[in-house]
């Protein structure tokens, strides 16, 4: 993750907390210094809409063997002890179970910050309030568009309706919430609406994703943008954020799941020659030091099987059922475990060679083995040209 706030405007939000320090980069098991590493905790594949790019392939029906509250308590004070600062909760539809409230509230008291990423469709004005009482530090919304773009992708005509209504409603009650936005090549001319959008509904924050080919978006492969949209996608999003700097509106910008967004930013702040921005941008993405699944970032299903992020479903690690978290992610004898906590070594092609290894990590595996058929390969969703990330003799 990407704050395009942080390293243009050098604005503090809660999570730059934990994406740069000066130890970021150097940790192996976690987040900072002390720390365990963010958990996203997919609670339940049951899902009221059925999104064409979900990682979970999630559908309406009930699924059996989910964690039960008691298991996911004890989740959770494994969590605490292992210092995690952040649990998100995620799905399928995290609100379609019955004991969020009581395990998002038990988290917060646990100390640890409950976060919800959801669809928004079932955020009624009492759900909101419930949702800031209890102490949920951010909600974010998935919105792929404005009405007719966002309906065709989730899959059920009126969900954009329940979904406004869901942010109108945390607004309402003084809840932070956002928006999460999967950029592909049907909705990138989407772009200056969703601007608009935030401004106009006094939206505090924007995740603009790059699609990862996992679940139903293995299918997307095809839709996905091209190197030269995701260029001017990254010119929109900059071009919008400075924007709002100038106007006095505080907005917190953000991408995901592409760490050459930040290479881009600093390339392109050097090419307008603007040194003590291409400088502050430089040392933003060199503390962070790039992609961090199975290090700063973790995932758990609803079955309790733990993977180094909710895109890579499909290696897995242990079950928090049998160990705890904590023993999990600081065992390397799986050898992709292994890998990611020291992955320059293994990369291959373009990611190998690339003088920016330090700043982006090898970017996204999934990507790259959904592909290649091989975890260590180039991400091919990398938009830079082999001059620019010091390939000798390379243009594309």
């Amino acid at each position: 993750m990407i704050s395009v706030t942080k390293l243009l405007f050098a604005r503090e939000y809660y999570g730059d907390s934990l994406r740069y320090t000066k130890s970021a980069h150097a940790m192996r098991n976690g987040a900072g210094e002390g720390m365990g590493p963010v958990v996203v905790w997919n609670s339940t594949k049951t899902c009221n809409l059925k999104c064409r790019h979900c990682y979970m392939s999630s559908d309406s029906k009930k699924y059996q063997d989910e964690l039960t509250t008691a298991e996911a308590k004890a989740f959770i004070d494994d969590l605490a002890d292992f210092h995690v600062p952040v649990l998100l909760f995620s799905g399928g539809e995290p609100l379609i179970r019955p004991d969020f409230f009581e395990l998002a509230e038990y988290a917060q008291q646990k100390g640890v910050r409950p976060t919800l990423s959801t669809n928004g469709t079932l955020i009624t004005r009492e759900v909101a309030a419930r949702i800031k009482e209890i102490g949920v530090g951010y909600v974010g919304i998935s919105l792929d568009g404005l009405q007719d773009v966002n309906d065709k992708f989730r899959g059920v005509e009126g969900a954009f309706e329940k979904a406004m209504a869901g942010i109108q409603n945390c607004v309402a009650v003084g809840q932070r919430v956002g928006l999460r936005f999967t950029i592909n090549h049907h909705n990138i001319q989407e772009l200056d609406n969703i601007f608009d959008f935030i401004e106009r509904e006094n939206i505090n924050r924007v995740c603009f994703y790059h699609l990862v080919y996992s679940g139903r978006g293995s299918a997307m492969q095809d839709q996905d943008v091209t190197a030269e949209e995701s260029r001017r996608a990254m010119d929109t999003i900059i071009r919008r954020t400075k924007d709002f700097e100038d106007r006095g509106l505080e907005k917190e910008i953000l991408t995901v799941d592409n760490h050459c967004d930040g290479v881009y930013m600093y390339l392109k702040a050097v090419a307008e020659g603007n040194e003590a921005q291409a400088e502050q941008i430089r040392k933003y993405i060199a503390m962070n030091g790039g992609n961090r699944s199975g290090i700063a970032f973790g995932e758990v299903d609803p079955f309790g099987y733990v993977h180094p992020d909710q895109f890579t479903q499909h290696h897995t690690f242990g079950n928090v059922r049998e160990r705890k978290f904590s023993e999990i992610w600081q065992d390397t004898s799986h050898p992709i475990m292994a890998g990611l906590k020291d992955r320059k070594p293994l990369l291959k092609g373009r990611c190998a060679k690339c003088s920016f290894i330090d700043n982006c990590n090898g970017n996204f595996r999934t990507r790259a083995e959904a592909v290649t058929g091989d975890f260590w390969e180039s991400d091919p969703s990398c938009y830079l040209t082999d001059e620019e990330i010091g390939i000798k003799g390379g243009s594309n």
